[in-house]
């Protein structure tokens, strides 16, 4: 009998897979750019998605259609392709916004774009450019999600609603994110409705809820899958707040310390301010590094706190998975699976 470990290995590649076929095809419908542009797409859009993210939100796509009694992929695999665009898109924009300088181990699109149009001496500001250029593989990335999501099926209303809450609640999540950046407010119930916008809902509630429409779910299981995926997805979140201040750029594919030096909004930060004092530690921050302000932030305690909320959310999110009616107990063990691995230090 497969493991659960194996079936979500299989998940992944068969989204892998879909990917690919559609993204080939969409490739194919460039013709009226030149050669070289089509290249640059290819590059900077195709093979970003096709070689890098661990395919968390297609993953719980899945598991939400299995657990609403879908039995067969084919049906939602396309939706679980186009979170993945969707999500694509949304790391081109975050790091033009966050001004990062790599991904997943390379430099950012918007960094590299700027490159190339150094290295061929055209006209113009070669920065601008970049970040110009990576916006509009954004929007590409979001249309082909809209096309990927047309072969769904005849649920694809109620797919093309969620879809649509779910970029929508994105995008408002990642805009309170870099207004209270620029404001410096960060109090615990606005870090709180950041966490479950820009990440919690659009990580784990709606890509389940995408795959529980498509399988034709009932209203009672939506509730169950929405009390386990809002706890998961903001510990999900937090746990993203403690990799960028304190993780492995080779584990999490983005530079280390950067929520630190950008004065970021979320519940780390916040809980390390009210511990010592906002002042002192935009100080340490600005005077001595992210190696001194990270000290402040163990010692002060506030990353041990961050660490038993985020084991008591997980505990909350799978508790939730025996409310009725139930899924299915193989359901249930990769959703199970799913919030561990999903929270998992460096993950």
């Amino acid at each position: 009998m497969d493991t659960v470990t194996s079936q979500i290995g299989r998940v992944r590649e068969l989204v892998d897979r879909h990917l690919a076929r559609l993204l080939d095809e969409r490739l194919g419908r460039l013709g009226f750019l030149d050669g070289p542009d089509v290249e640059l797409v290819r590059e900077f859009l195709v093979d970003f998605v096709l070689n890098g993210g661990k395919r968390v939100r297609p993953a719980f796509a899945y598991w939400g259609y299995r657990a609403a009694g879908g039995e067969r992929p084919a049906e939602v695999l396309p939706a679980a392709c186009a979170v993945e665009l969707v999500h694509a898109a949304a790391l081109l924009l975050d790091d033009v916004m966050d001004e990062a300088d790599s991904r997943r181990g390379r430099p950012s699109a918007h960094v590299a774009l700027a490159a190339l149009h150094r290295r061929s001496g055209w006209r113009g500001d070669a920065d601008r450019f970049g970040e110009s250029a990576a916006t509009l593989l954004a929007l590409l990335a979001w249309g082909w999600a809209d096309a990927a999501l047309l072969k769904t099926g005849p649920r694809l209303g109620p797919a093309l609603e969620i879809l649509t809450r779910l970029r929508v609640e994105a995008i408002g999540g990642q805009y309170l994110d870099l207004a209270c950046t620029a404001a410096a407010r960060a109090g615990d119930e606005r870090t709180s409705t950041i966490s479950l916008y820009k990440s919690g809902k659009y990580t784990v509630e709606r890509p389940l809820h995408l795959g529980h429409a498509i399988a034709g779910g009932s209203p009672r299981l939506r509730r169950t899958l929405s009390a386990y995926a809002l706890p998961l997805g903001e510990a999900f979140q937090l746990r993203d707040d403690v990799n960028g201040v304190f993780g492995d750029p080779a584990c999490t594919g983005k530079p280390a310390g950067a929520d630190l030096l950008q004065g970021k909004a979320t519940y780390l930060l916040a809980e390390a301010r009210r511990r010592t004092g906002s002042a002192l530690l935009a100080d340490i921050t600005d005077q001595l590094g992210v190696a001194a302000a990270r000290e402040l932030i163990r010692d002060c305690g506030a990353l041990e706190a961050v660490e038993r909320r985020i084991a008591t959310l997980v505990d909350e999110a799978v508790t939730m998975l025996d409310a009725p009616p139930g899924i299915s107990p193989e359901a249930r063990q990769a959703l199970t699976e799913l919030a561990v691995l999903c929270t998992t230090r460096d993950f």
